[in-house]
Formats: structure tokens, C-alpha cells, sequence
């Protein structure tokens, strides 16, 4: 098992979410071999939990493990019944939190920790982080080691299980079966989603759209299905935690939401499993954001949601994020040698807000630079950083 960098607290209950094969389970049954494990994907334990939740919850003791509650959220009601009356130390994973996190906020708040645990962030599996990514410089041979090591991070992102195979081939066999099994069927089964054509439409065309603007009524044309149907299967890949958004930042939580979102995976894993084709420039943005996200469930990046910049005048930035007294203006530029032009729109960012403003530049070079105000940052810094 990998040592994780999440910390799980054993004194308080819990509720994982993450997608499927991030290493929810092998992570909580490392952690507390002793406990009783049970898991819903078993069809006789799920009919069990649908029929009487409260016997099922007490059948299981005082200290358990409850695998893919998602496919029975009625069953945090009987946790909290056994949190409450038996002092219960329950830990639960949920692939999704389609009708999840409501039923857990709605029974459970104050009870339970709600944590997520994303795919490997990159270099996860050799140990704890060494540097802080945006504030210390890795070491040159960590450097050398991590460029050395882009492209396949790139190209196979960090599932627990993809990050163990050692060759490529290996690699690209396990992440085609998730695509045949993890990303598509146990979506569809969740969802209730019956078009696997038109879900694997929508996922090609979130790969030819990575970083742009998303129009839900250009998807469902290009899919070939229904604006209601293109939404609702957008919206069922974010719950299962297989992409995420950015919605569009304007100085103001009020404001904040009113421009159309961008769509990234969660890893780029998923991209190769659809077998369709990006650009390198897109399949870097996609990973060096995706990898700050992951960073960010696991609460090293202290801040609640990330977003993206458009001015009235055009000018876009990759990513923005504020943490308690400072802005983050992020780029992402796919060049080893990168020039004026692409600090321009970190430069012309001015925010009418009274935050210090803080710009980095990811870029495939191998050397710390500062241009101006902007900070530029090896893409390879993110192997082993928090």
C-alpha cells in the first residue's frame, strides 16, 4: 500500500469520497485492519442495507468500514442513529456524491469528517512531499528527476494501481479497462444514464475542449443528444468525481458565477482512456491544474474553490484562486523557453480587490525564474510537492 498524504483521523467518523480506483479502500482497511468491512457493491449486503438499514448498520458493531455508501444514502440515517446512541466510529467511502453529500450534510453534520482522496498526486507513491510547490524550490536532482519522468505523468496521470505498473503497456491496459468499467458503466448504472454513446460523446468532446469555454448546447449537438440530457451527463461526470469545473472569477462571489464554467479532469489518466486526441498544450493545462486540485481536496492549498480570469478586454488567466490575504494568478504555457507574450495577461491582471497579487507561470523549462512580478515554475517542481 502507498502511504497516502492524507491524514484520517481515527477518533471521529468518516466519510471518503474520491472516484473509483483513487485507493479510498485499501487506504481505510491499511489504516484499521481490525475493523468489520463490509461493501454495497455486493448485491446481497445492498439488499440488506435497502431493507433495514438500522439492523444492518448494527450488525456490523461499534467500529466499521461501509465501502460505496453512495449506493444506498439512506443508510446515513442509521449511521447517525448508531453515532449517536452506540458512540459508533463508522468509516464510509462514497464514489460519487450523487444524492451523497446531501443525505451526509443533511444527517450527519458535525458527526463526521467529509475528506476527499483524489488519484495520486504525482510522486505520491514515493513517500511524504518534500517542498511546498509554490513557496519552496525543489532540489536540482528532484528537478531532473521529475522532468525526466513528465511525459509519462503526463500521458498516464496517477491512479494508485496505474502508478504501480512499471511499463507504458501496462499502464495503458489498466486505464482502457477503467474506461470500460469505472468511467462509463458504474457512471451509467449511478446516473441512470442509458446512452453510453452519447456519455463517451460528451467525455470526447470535454478532451477537444480542455481549457475553453463550456457551451452545454455545443456539446449535446456534437454528442448527438439533448440539451437536458448533455447537462445532466456533465453534471453526473463531476459528481463521480471524474472532472471538475472552474467558474468564471469577477471580484465578487455574486458576480463570481455568472460566466460559463471550464471543465477539467480529475486526471489525466482519463483522457488516455478515451484514446482521443489532444494537444500537448491542453494535456499540460489538464495536468499542472488537475494536480493543484488534487492538492487542493487534500487541504494544502487553503482555499475553497478554484476558478479562471476573462477580462472584458479578453485577456485569460488559467487559474485563479484567493487564499486569507493573498490572490494566485496561475498560467500554463507549453514551452521550454517561454517569452513576453505569455506573461502579458498575468501582467495586465489588476484586481479591484485589496489583495496582494501573487503570478506564476508553469512552463516545461527546468530553472526558477522571476520575469517582472511573475514567478516562473518548473512543471517538473510538482513531482513530490505539496
Amino acid at each position: 500500500m502507498f502511504s497516502r498524504w492524507l491524514t484520517i483521523p481515527s477518533y471521529k467518523s468518516c466519510l471518503l469520497i474520491g472516484p473509483r480506483r483513487s485507493g479510498k479502500t485499501t487506504l481505510l482497511r491499511g489504516l484499521f485492519p481490525d475493523l468489520n468491512y463490509t461493501t454495497l457493491d455486493d448485491l446481497d449486503y445492498l439488499d440488506w442495507a435497502e431493507r433495514d438499514p438500522k439492523g444492518f448498520v448494527q450488525d456490523l458493531g461499534n467500529s466499521c468500514i461501509i465501502d460505496e455508501i453512495q449506493r444506498s444514502p439512506r443508510l446515513t440515517i442509521a449511521v447517525k442513529h448508531a453515532i449517536d446512541q452506540r458512540d459508533a466510529k463508522i468509516f464510509m467511502t462514497g464514489s460519487s456524491s450523487i444524492g451523497l453529500l446531501d443525505a451526509a450534510a443533511d444527517t450527519m453534520a458535525g458527526r463526521i469528517e467529509i475528506l476527499s482522496l483524489p488519484a495520486l498526486c504525482w510522486g505520491e507513491e514515493l513517500g511524504r512531499p518534500t517542498h511546498n510547490v509554490f513557496i519552496d524550490e525543489a532540489n536540482h536532482v528532484q528537478l531532473k528527476q521529475g522532468a525526466r519522468m513528465l511525459d509519462q505523468a503526463v500521458t498516464f496521470g496517477g491512479f494508485p494501481e496505474v502508478a504501480a505498473q512499471k511499463n507504458e503497456e501496462g499502464k495503458a491496459k489498466i486505464l482502457i479497462r477503467y474506461k470500460n468499467s469505472y468511467f462509463t458503466r458504474d457512471l451509467m448504472q449511478l446516473s441512470n444514464i442509458e446512452n453510453l454513446q452519447g456519455l463517451l460523446g460528451i467525455m470526447h468532446n470535454l478532451v477537444h475542449c480542455l481549457g475553453s469555454h463550456l457551451e452545454v448546447s455545443n456539446f449535446a449537438r456534437e454528442s448527438g443528444v439533448s440539451h437536458p440530457t448533455a447537462k445532466k451527463y456533465l453534471n453526473s461526470l463531476n459528481q463521480a468525481q471524474l472532472t471538475f469545473q472552474l467558474r468564471g472569477y469577477n471580484f465578487g462571489p455574486a458576480k463570481r458565477y455568472i460566466k460559463a464554467t471550464k471543465t477539467y479532469f480529475a486526471d489525466n489518466g482519463i483522457i488516455f482512456s478515451l484514446r482521443t486526441q489532444a494537444g500537448p498544450g491542453a494535456l499540460l493545462e489538464n495536468f499542472v491544474i488537475s494536480e493543484l486540485e488534487k492538492r487542493r481536496k487534500l487541504g494544502f492549498i487553503p482555499t475553497d474553490e478554484f476558478c479562471y480570469y476573462k477580462s472584458a478586454s479578453g485577456h485569460e488567466i488559467d487559474l485563479i484562486f484567493e487564499t486569507r490575504d493573498c490572490l494566485y494568478a496561475i498560467e500554463v504555457k507549453s514551452t521550454r523557453h517561454p517569452g513576453r507574450s505569455d506573461i502579458t495577461s498575468l501582467m495586465n491582471f489588476k484586481p479591484k480587490k485589496n489583495l496582494k497579487v501573487k503570478r506564476f507561470l508553469f512552463y516545461l523549462g527546468e530553472e526558477y525564474q522571476t520575469v517582472e512580478d511573475v514567478r516562473l515554475i518548473p512543471a517538473a517542481a510538482l513531482f513530490c510537492g505539496r
